[in-house]
């Protein structure tokens, strides 16, 4: 007999796993220079930058030498692998808002670039997080405005793409200056994709690859979204006075980027599990993007024609989609309670209010960081009797949502996905399992 909650959460697992930088590697190393001429580098950032560090350190020649820096959130410095000594420093720094531990990095980070030659190699190690972990604010800026613009991004809905446009023209490190300032070095990327599409030159806002937005585009997402920003800070990139090095500038000529892992991926793997346990598998897409509860609303629409034996899709089957939802932050009233949780939770919030108990219909939704928002959870579950069991409880759903407070609703209900960090990041995984 099949118990719905073990499914799905082994789902999410097999879907983590598929994105675990020792497993996704190997064959995308690069031969080592010849050490009496040039030597390799390692610089990076990102939430699977610890992880990605340690598969490094496993997997490159003992006798090739191997030196580097790479910065990751607190918490996700994984266990050692192996008995090997250290050679990649890992520290950590803030996420999402950025803190002078992140600034420290990247400029320690930057200092490393110096001195490179043709005949070295540089091996940048990035994935999602990036973006505020390798904070460097532009000439003029503080952190202190880069927080608040940050924390303004976070709570304004703004989708990912646009946040790190706003980012890569606020930076002396990322949208490809990064690699500016390894030249005339050889520098091969390794990402690990949280961004729908998979577009290179948006995770971690892309330190290494050129970027063909500009301050004009960034300028217009400020205002879109009515972003408070310094006088300074709008007059540079209205001047146009921070722009970034465009893909085809004579930089980038020679670099390479591989994708070691990717959400699309991640899903795969999922699809093929629930299939080698007699289930359907459906994937309805890796780049699912818009505010958590109205993405709810389309997953629970499907879910209940499938119950009803409606449409293309065939049960007993499992939905799966991944992406990256947004999270609009109402205001707060005076006195009222602060929300607390993050996009997956609110996803669940949103699906258990549309799926009005739907009988045999079970859901999970997690970050596969480990991390929902800034909690200790990954994610919830939502089951058929979600609805009731918080009824009993005095829950009321539609005042959790009003308040954007999943965590609390889903705790009460004992339904978190508490894994802790996993050390990858492929972003929001989502499972419907229809009985």
């Amino acid at each position: 007999m099949i118990d719905p909650q073990a499914v799905l959460r082994k789902l999410f697992d097999v879907a983590v796993q598929r994105a675990m930088p020792i497993h996704n590697t190997a064959r995308y190393l690069p031969t080592p220079p010849d050490p009496a001429k040039g030597r390799t580098v390692v610089l990076g950032a990102g939430k699977a930058a610890g992880a990605m560090a340690q598969a490094i350190e496993a997997l490159w020649p003992l006798s090739a030498p191997l030196s580097g820096l790479v910065v990751t959130r607190y918490g996700h410095i994984p266990p050692r692998l192996t008995a090997i000594a250290e050679r990649i420093q890992v520290v950590q720094a803030s996420h999402p808002v950025p803190d002078a531990a992140g600034v420290q990095a990247a400029e320690q980070i930057l200092q490393l670039t110096q001195g490179l030659t043709a005949q070295d190699l540089v091996l940048c190690l990035i994935s999602g997080g990036g973006s505020a972990l390798l904070t460097l604010p532009a000439i003029g800026m503080s952190l202190q405005d880069k927080q608040d613009i940050n924390r303004q991004l976070l709570a304004c809905g703004a989708n990912i793409a646009e946040m790190n446009c706003v980012r890569k023209h606020l930076s002396r490190i990322k949208g490809g200056r990064l690699a500016a300032a390894c030249a005339p070095a050889r520098v091969v990327t390794l990402a690990i994709s949280d961004v729908p599409g998979d577009d290179p030159s948006i995770i971690a806002s892309g330190p290494t690859v050129g970027d063909a937005s500009t301050c004009a585009d960034a300028l217009a997402i400020l205002k879109r979204y009515a972003i408070s920003v310094a006088p300074g800070v709008l007059q540079a990139l209205e001047q146009g006075a921070w722009e970034t090095p465009k893909p085809d500038e004579k930089v980038f000529v020679g670099h390479e980027l591989h994708m070691i892992a990717t959400p699309q991926e991640s899903l795969e793997a999922a699809a093929q599990w629930a299939r080698a346990q007699g289930l359907n598998a459906y994937i309805l897409s890796d780049e699912m993007e818009g505010e958590s509860r109205e993405v709810a609303k389309v997953h629970a629409a499907m879910a209940r024609a499938v119950a009803r034996g409606q449409g293309a899709f065939q049960k007993p089957c499992v939905l799966l989609s991944g992406g990256e939802t947004t999270v609009t932050l109402k205001p707060k009233e005076k006195g009222a309670l602060a929300g607390r949780g993050g996009r997956a939770g609110e996803f669940c919030l949103g699906l258990a209010q549309a799926l009005q108990g739907q009988e045999r219909v079970w859901a999970i939704a997690a970050d596969t960081d480990g991390i929902d928002g800034v909690e200790d959870n990954a994610g919830a579950l939502v089951t058929p009797d979600t609805l009731l069991r918080a009824k009993a409880l005095g829950l009321k759903l539609h005042d959790h949502l009003q308040r954007n407070d999943a965590y609390t609703f889903f705790q009460a209900l004992n339904d978190l996905v508490v894994s802790g960090p996993t050390f990858t990041n492929v972003n929001d995984f989502r499972a419907i399992l229809i009985l």
